[in-house]
């Protein structure tokens, strides 16, 4: 079974920092792209930011120049550096990862439980 557990949510003033942390645990083969999407209430959940297991990496363009999303493929963790937040962040942020569980195996995506990260104005 394939666990992934977030931590680093909070709250914080505008223009503060967080760092959000995924590790994903269980029976793992590989794990090929890894990402953050968020949801903020009343809306779909969105693409944050992804990151493959070479290190390319792609974000949207609401939070190009002040989210960065690196990952440390040794220990199955993903992070995503938030910078210069804006009330606009506010929302429950899901990470997520898209990967096989044996040599045979389809790849599959899993999510975490979600993290809230609230900006206050």
């Amino acid at each position: 079974q394939v666990q992934l557990v977030e931590s680093g949510g909070g709250l914080v003033q505008a223009g503060g920092s967080l760092r959000l942390s995924c590790a994903a645990s269980g029976v793992i083969f590989s794990i090929s792209v890894m990402g953050w999407y968020r949801q903020a209430p009343g809306k779909q959940r969105e693409l944050v930011a992804t990151i493959t297991s070479g290190g390319s990496t792609n974000y949207a363009d609401s939070v190009k120049g002040r989210f960065t999303i690196s990952r440390d493929n040794a220990k199955n963790t993903v992070y995503l550096q938030m910078n210069s937040l804006n009330p606009e962040d506010t929302a429950v942020y899901f990470c997520n990862a898209n990967l096989r569980i044996s040599l045979g195996a389809y790849r599959d995506d899993y999510w975490g439980q979600g993290t809230q990260v609230t900006v206050s104005s």
